[in-house]
């Protein structure tokens, strides 16, 4: 069987051709299966893009895909399916962490009926910072009907043949991959890995980064927040409209005098607030179907090295 091992690359120099060579060594240990290695550097401001070319130059089962810019890794990862030949796609990072040997488990578990099989890791090699975060958001994505419970997520995962030429029709500029997966299929599983240290380097996301992932993927797909909001501002109406009449029986029967600056600084700072909080969730909205609308590409391909018969297939 061949498989399709695809990378995102981004100041990968240092550590992509340790994660190449010990991918293709694994792979003499499975004579049964073959392989295929897509390296997308994704822009990267260092020499990755000559580091894939003395790759590709090496092999030719490995294919290099320079993109003219950053676009971001989900944008990398659907750069990369125009080129797959495989049976089963596995994703991998570029820094070391994932062990080629789950390639296996991953590509097995897919062949049982999954569409869709991420690597769980029993111990996380990242800061508590980031740990934190991507747990919270992971229950976020759940409570929103985003994830199937009980599914944990990485970047080490896998796709059947079937995922991967639905991705294909897929051409939003802003890409979220697994929120397009969960609403074509329920065919979702876990493999236990062993996540390892960072050959060199540090993770590429920053803060902002992270916060933009999450606005997208929360936003993909669905119009709960825009629900969400709608509940917080009947809800708060309400509260409002009690406040009101309590404040008038308050002033007719008792003939108190209504203490006005406080009470209204608190209403004022919470209801702006929540009208902020509202259009900046609506502007999301408006502004990826304004991206949409405005044909902005999901990424743009300057050279692919081995793949010259593939270049009518990339976008």
């Amino acid at each position: 069987m061949l498989i399709s091992i695809a990378i995102p690359c981004y100041r990968s120099e240092k550590n992509l051709k340790f994660v190449v060579d010990e991918i293709r060594e694994e792979f003499k240990s499975h004579p049964e299966h073959d392989y295929q290695i897509i390296l997308v550097c994704d822009g990267s401001p260092d020499h990755t893009d000559a580091v894939i070319r003395e790759l590709c130059a090496e092999d030719q089962k490995v294919i290099g895909v320079l993109l003219s810019r950053n676009y971001t890794q989900s944008n990398a990862k659907m750069a990369a399916l125009p080129y797959v030949d495989g049976e089963v796609l596995v994703y991998m990072d570029d820094d070391g962490q994932h062990p080629p040997k789950d390639i296996f488990t991953l590509a097995d578990k897919v062949l049982e009926g999954n569409d869709l099989v991420y690597a769980s890791f029993r111990e996380k090699e990242q800061s508590l910072f980031k740990i934190w975060t991507s747990d919270m958001f992971g229950y976020l994505m759940v409570k929103m009907g985003k994830r199937p419970k009980g599914i944990k997520v990485s970047s080490f995962m896998a796709y059947s043949r079937f995922v991967v030429d639905q991705l294909k029709n897929y051409t939003s500029p802003t890409p979220s991959e697994a929120g397009y997966i969960y609403s074509i299929t329920t065919k979702i599983a876990n493999i236990e890995s062993q996540q390892r240290k960072r050959k060199s380097g540090r993770s590429g996301y920053s803060l902002s980064k992270l916060i933009n992932l999450a606005v997208t993927s929360l936003t993909n797909f669905t119009i709960v927040p825009l629900r969400m909001i709608n509940k917080i501002g009947i809800f708060t109406a309400i509260i409002g409209m009690i406040y009101g009449i309590m404040l008038v029986i308050r002033k007719l029967l008792f003939r108190i005098s209504v203490p006005g600056y406080t009470s209204n600084m608190v209403a004022l700072l919470i209801l702006g607030g929540l009208i902020l909080m509202a259009l900046g969730i609506v502007g999301e909205y408006v502004g990826r179907v304004y991206i949409l609308l405005s044909n902005k590409p999901q990424y743009v391909v300057r050279e692919a090295i081995n793949a010259k018969d593939r270049q009518d297939e990339k976008q």
